[in-house]
């Protein structure tokens, strides 16, 4: 069985695209759970209207992303778990291409699908690396900026690959990510709270990877994404969350792996650059700050 998990905020009509395509394409032995996170746009009452089919859990306050989904698995019977995002629709063979290429790799906990831009059509540019020191130095020295297709100095953000290639990766987006059930389970879980909007992915990745299990991109599986939908509604908050994140990445999986100064050094600089992202942001509209 497959169970669909989606974890809503103040993304209505988006939401009811991401569900109308899933009435259209998808068929079989399947469900929907949609955790709404407080909206305050009337999703809730939308999806109850509309979509009588789809479980809807309606929370009283925005715990997140991670918990959101956290709780829509709790409620999941499926052993293949869909993580799709409001601001997502899929094609006719979105999910049959993953569910396809997983049954012939078994070792792969987890296959994600190629984004192709809302906007332009075109594809988005949806894995990276872990974020290693060298990956994050490189950014943050300009050289990954100059030499983006660089296997040296551009590796983190991958601008050297082919999108079209299927192929291991480390972490995907995800926008639309199938797993399963026991790779999850055999991991510790499917997110940390502690990573409530941004890192819970990657850290999720790199436990699985702990444990052994395979993370893939298959391109076969095409979904439309429009992206940032949620997150632009508060975007300094955002930037400063995902610096926060990213810290607390560093700290529970490369404390302990690298020398303590390059630690210290790296910590630093994760700081200074969510304050700086912030003050710029700020600067060029003032009005984010409302």
């Amino acid at each position: 069985m497959l169970s669909i998990l989606i974890v809503n905020w103040n993304t209505l009509d988006l939401l009811r695209a991401c569900l109308t395509s899933l009435e259209r394409h998808l068929s079989g032995d399947s469900e929907i759970i949609v955790v709404d996170n407080a909206s305050s746009d009337d999703s809730a009452a939308m999806v109850r209207r509309e979509f009588p089919a789809v479980h809807l859990i309606a929370s009283p306050q925005n715990e997140g992303y991670a918990a959101g989904n956290n709780q829509a698995l709790a409620a999941a019977r499926g052993e293949w778990i869909w993580l799709l995002n409001p601001d997502t629709e899929i094609f006719e063979h979105s999910f049959a291409a993953l569910r396809d290429f997983m049954q012939e790799h078994p070792r792969c906990g987890a296959a994600a699908s190629l984004l192709e831009d809302a906007a332009d059509h075109s594809i988005q540019h949806s894995c990276r690396t872990f974020p290693s020191p060298a990956a994050l130095w490189s950014e943050a020295l300009g050289l990954a900026g100059k030499y983006p297709r660089s296997r040296r100095f551009g590796f983190y953000r991958m601008g050297w690959w082919d999108y079209n290639d299927t192929r291991q990766v480390d972490q995907p987006m995800a926008s639309s990510l199938l797993l399963r059930r026991t790779a999850i389970e055999s991991c510790g879980g499917l997110f940390d709270e502690a990573f409530p909007i941004y890192f819970n992915d990657v850290d999720l990745c790199w436990r699985l990877r702990e444990a052994d299990w395979e993370i893939w991109y298959v391109p076969a599986s095409r979904v439309l994404h429009h992206g940032g939908a949620a997150t632009r509604q508060r975007r300094p908050e955002m930037i400063a969350e995902s610096h926060r994140s990213l810290a607390l990445f560093y700290d529970k999986h490369y404390r302990k792996r690298i020398n303590p100064l390059l630690y210290f050094l790296t910590i630093q600089l994760i700081r200074l650059s969510g304050r700086w992202r912030v003050r710029r942001t700020l600067k060029v509209n003032p009005d984010s700050k409302k």
